[in-house]
């Protein structure tokens, strides 16, 4: 029973749709109407700007990490279900119930259930994004790039097995979910983060 709960509740976790929220509430707009149309945090920082970006960003990471933990206090020293919830936070805001099947990419939130679940890994993972962004200054590039790095450090660091197969799936999905971009950055069509 503590396993379904620790699963049904890393869904509906990562389900939360944080960017459409901030935008509908504090902007009076619905998110999935602009720029890319994409609920997430680098659509509303685009359209939006930073403060409700950056809020977007973190709260799709803490989704991630507090479907982990949530898991973690329900059933104590199992993996399994820790993997669960996390892979199933990261499906919720995929494919939100809360919009009918849609939602993000899933970089935040893979982020923030790595974090919890493999820290080290995952710290490697985000300078690799930030090395790929701050070079390119492609979201989508730096985030593809950091999910093949983080699935590269669990050949490099110790990693648990079920870990491993979890990075491959999240790897996959992001990936996957980027397809569109690897088409607009094909044609010179991808936007870029603007610096000051």
């Amino acid at each position: 029973m503590r396993l379904l709960l620790a699963l049904i509740s890393g869904y509906l976790l990562g389900a939360i749709p944080f960017g459409v929220l901030i935008a509908r509430h504090f902007y009076h707009v619905d998110i999935r109407d602009h720029g890319s149309k994409n609920p997430g945090a680098t659509n509303v920082w685009r359209v939006l700007g930073a403060r409700p970006g950056a809020a977007t960003l973190a709260l799709d990471g803490l989704k991630g990490a507090l479907a982990v933990l949530f898991a973690m206090g329900l059933v104590p020293g199992e993996i399994g279900s820790q993997v669960g919830a996390g892979m199933l936070a990261i499906v919720g805001h995929n494919w939100s119930v809360f919009l009918k099947g849609r939602g993000g990419k899933g970089v935040a939130t893979s982020a923030g259930v790595f974090l919890a679940l493999m820290p080290l890994h995952t710290l490697i993972a985000l300078a690799v994004f930030l090395a790929f962004f701050l070079t390119t200054r492609h979201v989508s590039v730096g985030s593809m790039a950091a999910a093949v790095a983080l699935f590269i450090t669990t050949f490099l660091l110790r990693t648990n097995g079920m870990l491993r197969a979890l990075v491959a799936v999240a790897a996959l999905m992001v990936l996957v979910k980027h397809v569109p971009n690897m088409k607009r950055l094909a044609h010179g069509e991808e936007p870029k983060v603007k610096f000051p």
